[in-house]
């Protein structure tokens, strides 16, 4: 295992930019050692008021919208804006692999190899709190570090979508035009999240396509009421391969920015987010402590097979195993 920096090494590296120290923290707040969790823990909250600054943009899409394709087009334009950009994923649903950004980034050739930008996947675990959490530390360690857009992207499927609405400010939605239905697949839950839908690969022979899509997921959004910050989401075209519409793209998210900062919304929002980090992080802290308690597995292992053949209430146990394990 490679020797951890003290907490003054690791802070002094961050805040001078060091991209190599900042991946390095990242593993260490990824750990699962709690030496490892404690350090992480004492770390960010020796940066925590050098954080914020950044605007936060989660990314999501279908399968084969071209996300790591749009990423590093937008990371790419966003850099000749003078940002500092970093590149985060989250991906709860793998358990055997890392997700697929780490493919992703080596496709990310000239974003990855800016100095000005950071790529970094977040590992992939059973529980959605810890793997959020984990992200949700590594974001503010890049903020720390003076990025000034965060792009968060989703490589799961299902309650990552989620996951990253909550630490984001603003959620873009990738699209693709396609024969039939344009809304097949796209569930009402996830378009209800989007801040913007971006119809991809709106080029070539496809331009034409992707200009009737367009009108018929703007129809699809105007069923949906208007959200409590007073914002309706627009759909824009682009293509990853040509740059079109990608500065219309960032315009749209100043705009946005301006406006909910004007309504309140924006603080607000960061607000709830933190307590939200809160409760996730009491229930996930609190799940592994039961779990890992040697006590409890005895006890687990003992019953659940009366519970895999249908002569135990799950109900009752869960219930009974707390019960005991705050007892002790």
């Amino acid at each position: 295992m490679r020797k951890r920096l003290s907490l003054q090494a690791y802070a002094d590296g961050i805040r001078s930019g060091n991209r190599v120290i900042l991946s390095q923290a990242i593993t260490l707040v990824e750990s699962t050692l709690e030496s490892d969790q404690d350090l992480a823990s004492e770390l960010v909250q020796s940066l925590i008021t050098e954080t914020g600054k950044s605007i936060r943009i989660g990314i999501t899409g279908v399968p084969g919208v071209g996300k790591s394709t749009f990423i590093e087009a937008f990371g790419k334009l966003l850099l000749d804006n003078g940002k500092k950009v970093a590149v985060l994923a989250i991906d709860p649903s793998s358990q055997l692999n890392r997700g697929s950004i780490l493919g992703d980034k080596t496709r990310m050739e000239e974003l990855s190899a800016d100095k000005r930008a950071f790529i970094r996947p977040t590992p992939s675990g059973t529980a959605l709190g810890g793997v959020s959490g984990k992200t949700r530390e590594a974001m503010l360690l890049c903020e720390a570090a003076g990025f000034d857009v965060i792009l968060v992207e989703t490589v799961g499927v299902g309650q990552s979508e989620t996951a990253v609405k909550n630490m984001v400010d603003f959620f873009l939605l990738l699209m693709l035009a396609g024969a039939g239905d344009e809304l097949q697949g796209i569930k009402k839950g996830i378009m209800e999240m989007a801040d913007a839908l971006i119809i991809n690969k709106a080029d070539g022979t496809n331009l034409a396509m992707a200009k009737k899509a367009k009108i018929a997921y703007e129809s699809a959004l105007h069923l949906f009421p208007l959200a409590e910050k007073n914002w309706s989401p627009s759909v824009k075209l682009a293509s990853s391969t040509t740059g079109f519409g990608l500065e219309e793209i960032w315009e749209l998210v100043s705009s946005y920015e301006r406006q909910m900062r004007q309504n309140g919304f924006w603080e607000s929002n960061r607000a709830n987010q933190r307590l939200n980090w809160l409760e996730d992080q009491i229930q996930f802290l609190l799940g592994q402590a039961f779990l890992k308690d040697p006590v409890i597995q005895k006890m687990l292992t003992d019953r659940k097979p009366k519970v895999q053949n249908g002569e135990l209430n799950p109900s009752k146990l869960a219930k009974s195993l707390i019960q005991f394990f705050f007892q002790k």
